[in-house]
């Protein structure tokens, strides 16, 4: 299976950036896509973004322009670029990697934007 390991989240001031990291280890040879989920308090776990093995991204409407997914080649680590923060942003992200037939979610790490 597959572990992961999110570190970058902290506290910006709306407008800023940052960048999250997802360290993966174990499997990783088995994965076939990574993704970012955010959670707020009282909603849902929502997908921001994926990337899959062919390099193709799919992002959130509301992170669109504003966000990007990338990853090394060997499925090492994924990143998440966050620019132009909104307080909406706010939320405890995730770390998502699809290795069939499992699923794998890292600990998570909180991103608090203050308007």
């Amino acid at each position: 299976q597959v572990q992961l390991v999110e570190s970058g989240g902290g506290l910006v001031q709306a407008g800023g950036s940052l960048r999250l990291s997802c360290a993966a280890s174990g499997s990783i040879f088995s994965i076939n896509a990574m993704g970012w989920y955010r959670q707020a308090p009282g909603k849902q776990r929502e997908l921001v973004a994926i990337i899959f093995s062919s390099g193709n991204t799919n992002y959130a409407d509301s992170v669109k322009g504003r966000f990007t997914i990338s990853r090394d080649n060997a499925w090492k680590t994924v990143y998440l670029q966050m620019n132009s923060l909104k307080p909406e942003d706010t939320a405890v992200y995730y770390c998502n990697a699809r290795a069939p037939p499992f699923g794998s979610w890292g600990q998570g790490t909180q991103v608090t934007v203050s308007s």
